[in-house]
């Protein structure tokens, strides 16, 4: 007896798939509506424009160039959405993520500008930075059951100001920006072993394929491991975890405190590549963070798809340069990226509506479907 063919549109990857790319057109196409909203005459050569990013430069060494700085800003992005990721598995919304990314930009800079440290231990300094902030928030949902959302709201302003006020000495004093590494302590930058060479670009390093390392790991430890297996269960239910014999609260800070390594050493590699350098006068946490959450998402909660989808959302942010600026004003491009990031965050609701259609349609099939309305009205 022949099995009944599976319906592809059910599984987990294709539906991320489809809902992802809803979402990026629907963006797109809003950000179109938009430039033509505004001024017709150039929405579709700056749309364009966004997309190609890159390439809309003739010049094929300027296009290798601008495409290793585009994947050197991807590599923060990645490590906040894989910090999201991690403890949304585990049933945490760790919106503390833009504070613990300043924490690690905090002890990064400082430790490579002050103490002149390596770029090796700055960067496990900073995911030591990011960890501890993240604590702080597990402690408290974990033992006093307080919110994680607003614990982290509030320590990702408290960081911020603590960073400004901690690398205020570092300042350049013709400016408002921190020191460059590389006039003070060469040895604190991170290395690129010939990447840099590839792209013609110094800030090409070995951040790059160890972030993406990082997202492969991150997904073995949540899929195929007993540890993986315990923080899934925990965030399932703590309560059936806990009977199960499994220590939920210790999984819970455990959760965080890996997250916030995350977070700490997406900001690591990417200060220490001197690409940029800090603003003491920052008055907001970073982006950084915030975007990770969309990256998430658009990359269907799995480690492997958020490497994809932290690229776009780079790529589209970094294209929006490329807009003409002589018929939009210059706050359109940030306008463009947030629409777009904002549509990024519907996938799972695609997910859940792709779900839900073809459920009707088997029980249409099947002859339940009047059955099914019934006792829905009945409940």
């Amino acid at each position: 007896m022949s099995k009944e063919k599976e319906n592809i549109f059910k599984r987990p990857g294709v539906q991320s798939f489809i809902s992802s790319l809803v979402c990026i057109i629907l963006g797109l196409l809003i950000a179109f509506i938009v430039l033509l909203i505004i001024n017709p005459a150039g929405a579709f050569g700056s749309i364009m424009n966004v997309i190609k990013n890159f390439f809309w430069f003739k010049n094929p060494a300027s296009r290798l160039k601008y495409f290793g700085e585009t994947l050197a800003k991807t590599v923060p992005l990645l490590m906040c959405a894989l910090a999201v990721l991690f403890s949304y598995k585990v049933g945490l919304f760790n919106i503390g993520t833009p504070g613990q990314y300043c924490a690690g930009i905090c002890a990064a800079l400082y430790a490579s500008l002050t103490w002149h440290w390596g770029w090796f231990p700055c960067l496990l300094f900073a995911m030591v930075a990011g960890a501890l902030l993240a604590s702080i928030v597990g402690v408290l949902k974990a033992y006093l059951n307080v919110n994680e959302v607003i614990s982290g709201i509030m320590l990702n302003w408290i960081c911020l100001y603590f960073t400004n006020a901690t690398l205020t000495p570092v300042k350049n004093p013709t400016g408002k920006d921190t020191l460059t590494i590389a006039s003070v302590n060469k040895g604190g930058i991170i290395p690129s072993l010939g990447l840099d060479k590839i792209f013609n670009d110094k800030y090409v390093t070995i951040a790059i394929p160890v972030a993406i390392l990082v997202a492969v790991a991150i997904w073995i430890i949540l899929e195929k491991t007993k540890f993986g297996y315990e923080l899934r269960a925990t965030g399932l239910n703590k309560n059936a975890a806990k009977y199960c014999g499994m220590m939920e609260k210790r999984n819970i800070i455990v959760t965080l405190v890996i997250s916030g390594a995350l977070a700490g050493m997406g900001a690591g590699c990417y200060y220490l590549t001197d690409f940029e350098q800090w603003a003491v006068t920052s008055s907001t946490v970073p982006a950084m963070g915030f975007n990770g959450i969309a990256a998430t998402f658009l990359g269907g909660l799995n480690p492997i798809g958020t490497i994809f989808s932290s690229y776009f959302i780079t790529h589209i942010t970094a294209g929006g340069a490329f807009v003409d600026l002589t018929k939009y004003s210059s706050q359109i491009t940030d306008l463009i990226s947030a629409l777009i990031i904002y549509l990024c965050g519907f996938v799972l609701f695609l997910k859940s509506f792709m779900n839900n259609i073809i459920r009707k349609r088997e029980l249409k099939k099947s002859g339940q479907y009047e059955n099914f309305k019934q006792d829905g009205r009945k409940n």
